[in-house]
């Protein structure tokens, strides 16, 4: 059984402003307004999507229920808009499947290299009655998954060299997000793990206090780390979804058929999204070559077996019996 285990209460007093100044979810006798944050562009494929999808649920609940779209980090970072839907101030975001492990400890597994062979596997997983667990499994911490966004998979990128197999990271300093288990994947595959936050990463990546990073290409090109780290191997060690979520608090004022026509609009954008990220992918991928970037195919099975041991520390856990069942999917 998924459990979790946080909920912080609030602290900051901007966070508190923001909190009462989004009191009202939008419930009104004549239609439902749904308050969506999030810390992407509008260019970004989620962002369009997200329009898609207050497009559909208007069609779907005849003008209805909406959905109101607030971009760019304009009610917070990810956590504060975490903690927002928690106190039911906010109805909906978009947040990261990494940091989502310390909501979800079996959330780990996206953080895990190699679990999913490939896209394909990866994508029946998320669609199986795991992938569903995994969705509610937030619902202690007041939340409730609605749908998986793709984020594509992560791979390293670097400054100076170029990485052909696991021994080319030894000792290289490579960014990671601030999850353990992240660190762990770094460390094991032989470089030297190095939180740094997103919004610092190009600078330390300029300046040498990091060799590298790793991540999807479209984040790799939008962010212009392209500028500065000129070579780009897709080994696709991980594929971390993004996750749409809802507040239990909002989810549970709304009426059954308005839940359904939600669902709905949330599966068609979610398909939708798919498609636009596969867009961006390519086109990431070949304007980064075209600014001189060196994107290397390498052979993953090195890789594979350099992680083994983070695998198998797992045996006999919670998260040991959850990789079997994942590995089990066809």
């Amino acid at each position: 059984m998924i459990t979790n285990k946080l909920w912080r209460p609030l602290a900051a007093a901007a966070l508190a402003t923001a909190a009462f100044a989004l009191a009202s979810c939008g419930f009104k006798d004549d239609q439902v307004a749904l308050k969506l944050a999030h810390t992407l562009d509008q260019q970004h494929s989620v962002h369009r999507a997200m329009v898609f999808m207050d497009e559909r649920l208007r069609e779907l609940s005849g003008d209805s229920m909406r959905i109101d779209i607030y971009s760019g980090g304009q009610l917070g970072s990810e956590r504060e808009l975490i903690e927002l839907l928690q106190i039911g101030s906010l109805a909906m975001t978009k947040v990261s499947a990494s940091p989502m492990e310390g909501f979800v400890p079996e959330m780990k597994v996206f953080n895990l290299p190699y679990v999913f062979r490939d896209s394909e596997h990866f994508w029946n997983v998320l669609q199986s009655d795991i992938g569903k667990q995994l969705l509610l499994a937030c619902e202690d911490a007041r939340l409730r998954g609605l749908g998986y966004l793709d984020a594509g998979s992560r791979s390293f990128y670097m400054n100076d060299i170029a990485v052909q197999s696991p021994t080319d990271l030894s000792g290289q300093k490579i960014r990671v997000q601030n999850s353990q288990t992240a660190i762990k994947m770094v460390n094991t595959l032989g470089g030297a793990a190095t939180p740094v936050s997103w919004g610092e990463l190009y600078t330390a990546l300029q300046q040498g206090v990091v060799n590298g990073a790793e991540n999807n290409p479209p984040s790799f090109y939008l962010s212009k780390h392209y500028e500065v780290s000129k070579y780009y191997t897709l080994d696709e060690h991980t594929y971390v979804p993004d996750l749409l979520l809802i507040s239990t608090e909002v989810w549970n004022k709304l009426e059954p058929q308005q839940q359904a026509w939600l669902n709905q609009a949330v599966a068609e954008a979610v398909t939708y999204q798919r498609k636009l990220w596969q867009e961006s992918t390519e086109e990431s991928l070949a304007a980064v070559k075209a600014a001189g970037v060196e994107v290397i195919y390498p052979d993953k099975q090195p890789f594979i077996d350099a992680v083994k041991p983070l695998h198998d520390s797992y045996q006999g856990t919670e998260l040991g019996e959850l990789l079997t069942q994942i590995k089990a999917i066809n």
